[in-house]
């Protein structure tokens, strides 16, 4: 049930990217792919990785890629960069 809002409320907000949730909390659509695939696994259920992909996504990622992904601004990576930086200090 969560996970299906918290889905819900990225599809509801294409117009947030990746790069902001990564900025901002340190994971993206892409991590919960991943995530997703690797509940799935332990679970012994088979998916891939690109279908994991599309019930993050709710349809390919290529399609969301092209339709909805922007090209990361100068200031994005400036910000994304400093988070990785600050995260190996600690």
């Amino acid at each position: 049930m969560v996970l299906r809002r918290l889905l819900a409320h990225l599809d509801n907000n294409k117009d947030v990217q990746n790069i902001d949730l990564m900025i901002l909390a340190d994971f993206c659509r892409n991590c919960l792919g991943k995530w997703y695939k690797s509940a799935a696994d332990e679970l012994g259920v088979a998916i891939t990785d690109e279908q994991a992909r599309e019930r993050i996504y709710g349809m390919p990622y290529s399609e969301w890629k092209a339709n909805y992904q922007q090209p990361a601004t100068p200031e994005q990576l400036a910000a994304f960069e400093a988070r990785q930086q600050a995260k190996k200090a600690k």
